[in-house]
Order: C-alpha cells, then structure tokens, then sequence
C-alpha cells in the first residue's frame, strides 16, 4: 500500500517536472508573439458582433466570410494610417517652415504674462532672444536638432517596422479567431472547468464584460477628444484642424495624453503673438478635452462592469505601465477577474454564515 502512495507521488511529481519544462520550452518558442495573440483577440472579441452577421451572411463559406472580415479589420488599421502619414508628411513641413522663418526673423515675442511667470519667463525669453540675436548659433542649433531628430527618426521607423510586424502576425492570428474561434473557446472553457469548476464562467464573464467596455470606452472617448479638440483648433485658426484632431484622437487613447497634443498647440500660439487664441486653447483643452479624457472613460468602463472608478484608472495606468499599449486592456481585464472572485468569496463567505445549524 505504501509502495503504491510512493509510486503515484513520484509519478506526479515527474509528470510536473515534464509538463513545468514543457511549458517553459513553450513560453521559450512563443513569447515574442504572445503581444500580438492578445492583441488578436482583444480585437476578435471587440469585432465579433459584426462578424457574426458578416458569417450568417455566409453561411457556406466560413473561410471566406473570415478572410473577409479579416481584410476590412486590416483596411481600417492601414488606410487611416496611411492617410494620417501623407497629411503629416506635408504638414510637419510647412510648420517647420513657418517656425523656421519666424524665428529667424525675430517675430517670436513671449507675451507680458508669461515674461512675468516666476522662473520659467526669464529662461524662455532669454532663450528666445539667444536663438534670434546670432544667426551663426541659430543655424548650429538647429543643425543639432536635424542630427538628433535623424537619430530618433532612424529608432522610430525600427519600432514602427517591428509594430508593422506585430500587426501582421495580429491579423493573421484574427483570421484563425475568426474561423475557428468558437471551437477554441469551447476547449479553453473545457480546460478550465477541469480546473475550476463551474465558477469559471463568472470569471470568462467579467473578462469578456471589462473586455467589451474597455474597447468601446477608449474608442468612443478618444473619438469623442479629437472631435472637441478639432473645434477648439478651428476656433484658435491652427492649420488642418481636422488632422489634429485626428491625430489628439490617437493620442488619446494613452490616458492623460491628449494634453500633450492641445497643449503644445496653445504655447505655440502663445510664443507666437496670438495670445487670445493660445489662452481659449489650453482652456479649452483643460476644462473640456481632459475632462472627458479623465473623467468620461473612466466611468463608462466602470458602469458598464460594476467596478469602482479608481480600480478601472488604476486598471489602465498600471496595466499601460507593465504591459505596454496592449496593458490598457489587459490591466483592467486582469482586476475584473480579480474583483469577479473578491465577488464570489464575499457571497460564499455571506452564505455559510447565514446558513443554519445543522
């Protein structure tokens, strides 16, 4: 009998060993691609009402009504960034060519309020001065900024080569989501119960709800930013509004980024003489824009799921923080599980001390 216990003890523990090393081996061969699986289906859960009527549209052809979704989803990654960079390609010029020329004219002029702004006025104008009084350091300056701007630009297009691939292997994961998507998730659940009993669908509930409402909470609120951004840029008389508030659009999915964008805009306006335009801006950005940035989001997401407002920020910051961009839907993911069985033992904890004397 003890000769027994031991064997199965040692049977076990190998059968750990195996499976421990089969799984670092595994993490070892797909670790470079677990960003764009989960950004794959973050996607395919956000996209999958549609192409659930795409596919009952095709009922015969399920590989093509995948490869179909599967081309509109790439369609509306690509396009719009390719119409953004042809917008920026001609616009970054023009600015450089108008911040260039001012500045070598001398017309950029601090107004009296910000010249008298304790230990920043000083320090901008006497800057401003430095650039506009010797034409020799202007000309050395800027040729520093153009050998470092080279520099970031050559490390930028290396992240955007490396994001281009991600993507790709994004949207070829999406089109195997799509096809053989409800099979995989019916092995997942099957797995999962073995482990975990029928708790499990709560769990796969909160994730898909706190899924649902972090995609649609960030999409929505961004587009809304950009469009309340683009009227202030029109009312300030910035050029190309409407790509600017685009580009605040992206720029807002990054939580407490869209100041970055209106921002930089409204100084701008102020260093260059327009002093009413660049002060509507930035009050216009701070109590409109970031309001629904800081504030809008974060409780759809929350009402949508039943989780606390500072738990979702939380969610957001420190997922951003640890995972990355794909981190803003894994961190709040992550605590909607975490809250889900903070939920259950609450309720089994209430239940067995409410329940009678046997």
């Amino acid at each position: 009998m003890i000769d027994q216990v031991a064997e199965k003890v040692v049977r076990r523990v190998i059968l750990g060993f195996l499976l421990g090393g089969l799984l670092l081996l595994s993490y070892a061969v797909l670790h470079m691609f677990i960003v764009p699986v989960a950004w794959a289906v973050i996607l395919a859960f956000a996209t999958w009402p549609a192409y659930r009527r795409l596919r009952a549209s095709m009922r015969r052809y399920p590989t093509l009504s995948a490869l179909l979704m599967t081309l509109l989803l790439s369609a509306a990654f690509v396009l719009p960034g390719l119409w953004m960079g042809m917008l920026l390609r001609t616009e970054v010029g023009v600015a450089i060519a108008a911040v260039t020329a001012q500045i070598k004219e001398g017309s950029l002029v601090l107004p009296d309020f910000v010249r008298s702004l304790p230990w920043i006025g000083d320090g901008l104008q006497a800057l401003i001065e430095d650039l506009t009084r010797d034409p020799e350091a202007l000309r050395t300056r800027m040729t520093e900024w153009v050998s470092q701007g080279s520099d970031q630009l050559v490390a930028l297009i290396g992240d955007v080569g490396r994001n281009a691939a991600k993507l790709g292997f994004a949207l070829i994961t999406v089109f195997f989501l799509y096809r053989d998507g409800e099979r995989l998730l019916a092995q997942v659940v099957a797995v999962l119960r073995r482990f975990l009993g029928e708790r499990v669908d709560a769990y796969l509930a909160a994730v898909g709800g706190m899924t649902k409402a972090v995609v649609w909470g960030l999409i929505a609120t961004a587009i809304g930013q950009g469009i309340v951004a683009g009227l202030g840029y029109w009312w300030a008389g910035v050029s190309a509004p409407v790509l600017m508030g685009a580009v605040t659009a992206m720029i807002a999915m990054i939580p407490f980024g869209t100041p970055f964008a209106w921002g930089s805009i409204g100084v701008w306006l102020l260093v260059s003489g327009n002093t009413v335009e660049g002060i509507g801006l930035l009050l216009w950005g701070a109590l409109v824009v970031s309001w629904v940035d800081n504030l809008v989001r974060p409780l759809v997401i929350s009402s949508a799921t039943r989780i606390p407002f500072l738990l979702v920020m939380f969610g957001v910051l420190g997922g951003l923080a640890a995972f990355g961009l794909v981190g803003l839907f894994l961190g709040p993911v992550v605590l909607a599980v975490l809250m889900a069985v903070w939920r259950e033992w609450l309720e089994e904890s209430q239940f067995g001390r409410l329940a009678p004397p046997r």
